[in-house]
């Protein structure tokens, strides 16, 4: 499994047993990139530690802020509104330049209950 694999696949687990999940935010907003598909993705974390880690590590997220989403609100709110608006959602972005996993918002929420179902 590649790191980002590893990443996207514990994030499942950790933020169930978290009950949130993390996004950076500055002035302008929450950043969604546009991936090598050419679609945007919003970043999100299962850990505080790690969204603090791509703010403190990619300079481009240097000036950013966390954000704490109550996993029933990312469930409920988030994840439809980013399937409205077209946007992926990036999970556990890691390294130098934050990359890592972009899923389909339908996938992350299929995702998150077959890991809830299992735990």
């Amino acid at each position: 499994m590649t790191t980002s694999g590893a990443h996207a696949t514990a994030f499942f687990s950790e933020a169930i047993r978290e009950q949130q999940v993390w996004t950076i935010s500055d002035a302008g907003g929450i950043p969604a990139p546009r991936g090598s598909d050419g679609i945007r993705s919003m970043p999100f974390w299962s850990l505080a530690s790690r969204a603090e880690r791509i703010i403190s590590t990619v300079k481009a997220y240097s000036s950013f802020e966390k954000v704490e989403i109550p996993l029933s609100e990312w469930r409920s709110r988030w994840l439809p509104g980013l399937e409205r608006d077209g946007l992926n959602v990036g999970l556990n972005w890691s390294g130098a330049r934050a990359t890592g996993y972009d899923v389909e918002p339908s996938a992350a929420m299929a995702s998150l209950a077959a890991r809830e179902s299992s735990e």
